[in-house]
Protein backbone atom coordinates (compact mmCIF):
# COMPACT_ATOMS: atom_id res chain seq x y z
CA UNK A 1 0.00 0.00 0.00
CA UNK A 2 1.25 3.35 -0.60
CA UNK A 3 -0.56 6.60 1.54
CA UNK A 4 0.68 10.10 0.94
CA UNK A 5 -0.92 13.40 2.40
CA UNK A 6 0.52 16.21 0.51
CA UNK A 7 -0.14 20.23 -0.34
CA UNK A 8 1.13 19.39 -4.23
CA UNK A 9 -0.81 18.26 -7.08
CA UNK A 10 -0.10 14.67 -8.75
CA UNK A 11 -0.59 13.24 -11.92
CA UNK A 12 -3.26 10.63 -12.51
CA UNK A 13 -1.58 8.61 -15.28
CA UNK A 14 2.44 8.76 -13.51
CA UNK A 15 0.58 7.27 -10.39
CA UNK A 16 -1.25 4.48 -12.13
CA UNK A 17 1.83 3.63 -13.74
CA UNK A 18 3.60 3.41 -11.07
CA UNK A 19 1.10 0.97 -9.03
CA UNK A 20 0.89 -0.90 -12.17
CA UNK A 21 4.58 -1.31 -12.42
CA UNK A 22 4.67 -2.76 -9.19
CA UNK A 23 3.00 -5.95 -9.84
CA UNK A 24 2.66 -8.07 -13.50
CA UNK A 25 -0.35 -10.15 -12.45
CA UNK A 26 -2.76 -6.83 -12.13
CA UNK A 27 -5.51 -7.52 -14.48
CA UNK A 28 -7.53 -4.38 -13.58
CA UNK A 29 -7.33 -0.58 -11.89
CA UNK A 30 -9.91 1.56 -10.38
CA UNK A 31 -9.58 4.86 -9.90
CA UNK A 32 -11.15 7.60 -8.68
CA UNK A 33 -10.29 11.10 -8.13
CA UNK A 34 -12.02 13.96 -6.31
CA UNK A 35 -11.94 17.86 -6.71
CA UNK A 36 -12.87 20.96 -5.51
CA UNK A 37 -16.63 21.61 -6.56
CA UNK A 38 -17.35 25.29 -7.19
CA UNK A 39 -20.82 25.20 -5.67
CA UNK A 40 -21.59 23.33 -2.47
CA UNK A 41 -24.96 23.83 -0.39
CA UNK A 42 -26.24 26.76 -2.55
CA UNK A 43 -22.82 29.04 -2.19
CA UNK A 44 -20.23 29.72 -4.76
CA UNK A 45 -16.93 28.40 -3.49
CA UNK A 46 -13.86 30.54 -3.95
CA UNK A 47 -11.52 27.84 -2.64
CA UNK A 48 -11.50 25.14 -0.25
CA UNK A 49 -8.89 24.95 2.50
CA UNK A 50 -8.17 21.14 3.84
CA UNK A 51 -6.55 20.76 7.56
CA UNK A 52 -5.09 17.49 9.00
CA UNK A 53 -3.00 16.07 12.07
CA UNK A 54 0.31 14.84 10.18
CA UNK A 55 0.95 11.47 11.19
CA UNK A 56 -2.58 10.75 12.68
CA UNK A 57 -3.74 11.19 9.60
CA UNK A 58 -1.53 9.14 7.66
CA UNK A 59 -1.88 6.27 9.78
CA UNK A 60 -5.90 6.83 9.72
CA UNK A 61 -5.47 6.47 5.85
CA UNK A 62 -3.06 3.25 6.16
CA UNK A 63 -5.48 1.23 8.42
CA UNK A 64 -8.27 1.64 5.93
CA UNK A 65 -6.31 0.79 3.19
CA UNK A 66 -5.29 -2.29 5.82
CA UNK A 67 -8.67 -3.34 5.95
CA UNK A 68 -9.62 -3.26 2.32
CA UNK A 69 -6.40 -5.71 1.68
CA UNK A 70 -7.86 -7.90 4.27
CA UNK A 71 -11.45 -7.86 2.56
CA UNK A 72 -9.87 -7.89 -0.89
CA UNK A 73 -6.94 -10.43 -0.75
CA UNK A 74 -3.78 -10.16 -3.35
CA UNK A 75 -5.13 -5.88 -3.81
CA UNK A 76 -2.90 -3.33 -4.11
CA UNK A 77 -4.13 0.46 -2.18
CA UNK A 78 -2.75 3.80 -3.08
CA UNK A 79 -4.40 6.79 -1.49
CA UNK A 80 -2.88 10.00 -2.42
CA UNK A 81 -4.46 13.28 -0.01
CA UNK A 82 -3.93 16.96 -0.99
CA UNK A 83 -4.05 19.39 2.24
CA UNK A 84 -3.82 23.19 2.27
CA UNK A 85 -5.57 25.66 0.27
CA UNK A 86 -7.55 24.59 -3.39
CA UNK A 87 -9.46 26.63 -5.73
CA UNK A 88 -12.69 24.84 -7.41
CA UNK A 89 -11.31 21.82 -9.87
CA UNK A 90 -7.79 21.08 -8.05
CA UNK A 91 -7.95 17.43 -7.67
CA UNK A 92 -8.10 16.92 -3.43
CA UNK A 93 -7.88 12.81 -3.21
CA UNK A 94 -6.80 9.98 -5.37
CA UNK A 95 -7.85 6.67 -4.75
CA UNK A 96 -6.81 3.74 -6.62
CA UNK A 97 -6.50 0.03 -6.15
CA UNK A 98 -5.54 -2.89 -8.56
CA UNK A 99 -6.77 -6.64 -8.42
CA UNK A 100 -6.25 -9.89 -11.15
CA UNK A 101 -9.92 -8.99 -11.96
CA UNK A 102 -12.20 -5.53 -12.37
CA UNK A 103 -15.11 -6.56 -9.35
CA UNK A 104 -12.13 -6.65 -6.82
CA UNK A 105 -10.69 -3.42 -8.24
CA UNK A 106 -14.34 -1.68 -8.35
CA UNK A 107 -15.68 -2.79 -5.02
CA UNK A 108 -12.56 -2.04 -3.12
CA UNK A 109 -11.81 1.64 -4.63
CA UNK A 110 -15.45 2.20 -3.55
CA UNK A 111 -14.90 0.80 -0.13
CA UNK A 112 -11.63 2.87 0.23
CA UNK A 113 -13.07 6.24 -0.47
CA UNK A 114 -16.43 5.41 1.40
CA UNK A 115 -14.66 4.41 3.83
CA UNK A 116 -12.23 7.99 3.71
CA UNK A 117 -15.10 10.14 3.89
CA UNK A 118 -15.44 8.90 7.26
CA UNK A 119 -13.28 8.28 9.39
CA UNK A 120 -10.08 9.96 7.60
CA UNK A 121 -9.37 13.07 10.05
CA UNK A 122 -9.38 15.87 7.91
CA UNK A 123 -11.18 19.04 8.17
CA UNK A 124 -12.90 21.39 5.52
CA UNK A 125 -13.25 24.87 5.48
CA UNK A 126 -15.04 26.52 2.31
CA UNK A 127 -14.81 30.23 1.69
CA UNK A 128 -17.70 31.80 0.04
CA UNK A 129 -18.87 34.84 -0.27
CA UNK A 130 -20.42 34.84 2.80
CA UNK A 131 -17.26 34.38 4.21
CA UNK A 132 -15.61 31.26 5.86
CA UNK A 133 -17.66 28.27 6.75
CA UNK A 134 -17.08 24.40 7.80
CA UNK A 135 -17.71 21.62 5.82
CA UNK A 136 -20.06 19.35 8.63
CA UNK A 137 -20.23 15.58 7.97
CA UNK A 138 -22.77 14.60 5.67
CA UNK A 139 -25.03 11.68 6.50
CA UNK A 140 -25.27 10.15 3.26
CA UNK A 141 -21.26 9.82 3.76
CA UNK A 142 -22.69 7.60 7.31
CA UNK A 143 -25.03 5.53 4.62
CA UNK A 144 -22.41 4.83 2.19
CA UNK A 145 -20.33 3.35 4.61
CA UNK A 146 -22.92 1.61 7.06
CA UNK A 147 -23.46 -1.09 3.57
CA UNK A 148 -19.74 -2.04 3.92
CA UNK A 149 -21.19 -3.04 7.52
CA UNK A 150 -18.89 -0.11 9.32
CA UNK A 151 -20.72 2.40 11.70
CA UNK A 152 -19.67 5.71 11.68
CA UNK A 153 -21.47 8.70 13.66
CA UNK A 154 -19.45 11.62 12.14
CA UNK A 155 -22.70 13.87 10.37
CA UNK A 156 -24.13 13.53 13.85
CA UNK A 157 -20.66 14.55 15.88
CA UNK A 158 -20.48 17.07 13.21
CA UNK A 159 -17.26 15.75 11.59
CA UNK A 160 -16.01 16.15 7.79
Amino acid sequence: MTVRVQTEDFDLTTEVAQLRARNPAIGAVACFVGTVRDLNDGSTIASLELEHYPGMTEKALEAIAAEAQRRWAGIEVLIVHRVGKLAPLDQIVLVATTSKHRGDAFASCEFVMDYLKTEAPFWKKEETEQGARWVDARESDDTALARWGVASGNASQGRS
